[in-house]
């Protein structure tokens, strides 16, 4: 759980991110933003703003905004159901610069840092750079993670129906609630 003061400080500073993309949001959408530290205490270095337009059983549509240097940690949608192989994304970068990680030959020079005190519980390192108007699409059951550059960065997400608290992390530690 992330300490009051802290909550307030990160939304500010996601909120004046928002204004500097020039992502107008409601005042509904402020009031129920998703902000999360993913049990590891560290929001500023793992952690994750989001704002859901839509989810049902159909689409999904999210913006993530992204602190600079903020990682969303490694994870993958996995199998749902028989019928069911999981969410497929896809991330559109809007505003400031986004290193994704996938499966494949590792980057030789990533743009993004692993973050140290949970460096173990990452094993993916091609890295997609993402800039304003760039997209790249996960696949069902694909390991990834991301992480903004220095400016942070906003994300819009389209995707089949999301389950967030049934992500798969790599991280034994990573709490993951709805």
């Amino acid at each position: 759980m992330i300490p009051e003061k802290k909550y307030r400080e990160i939304k500010t500073k996601t909120l004046e991110i928002l204004e500097k993309a020039s992502i107008a949001i409601s005042k509904n959408e402020i009031a129920t933003m998703e902000i999360t530290d993913l049990g590891l205490g560290r929001p500023e270095i793992i952690g994750i703003q989001i704002i859901v337009y839509v989810n049902n059983d159909r689409y999904c549509a999210k913006e993530i905004i992204l602190l600079p240097g903020q990682t969303c940690p490694e994870h993958r949608h996995g199998p749902l159901a028989p019928d069911n192989p999981g969410k497929m994304e896809t991330f559109r970068c809007r505003w400031g610069q986004v290193y994704l990680m996938v499966p494949g030959k590792p980057t030789a020079k990533m743009k993004a840092k692993i973050p140290e005190f949970r460096k173990e519980y990452f094993t993916v390192f091609k890295e997609i750079v993402l800039s304003p108007g760039d997209q790249y699409t996960v696949p069902p059951n694909t390991l990834h993670w991301f992480q903004a550059g220095n400016q942070g960065a906003v994300i819009s997400e389209f995707s089949s129906p999301s389950f967030d608290e049934m992500d798969i992390f790599t991280d034994p530690l990573i709490i993951r609630k709805s």
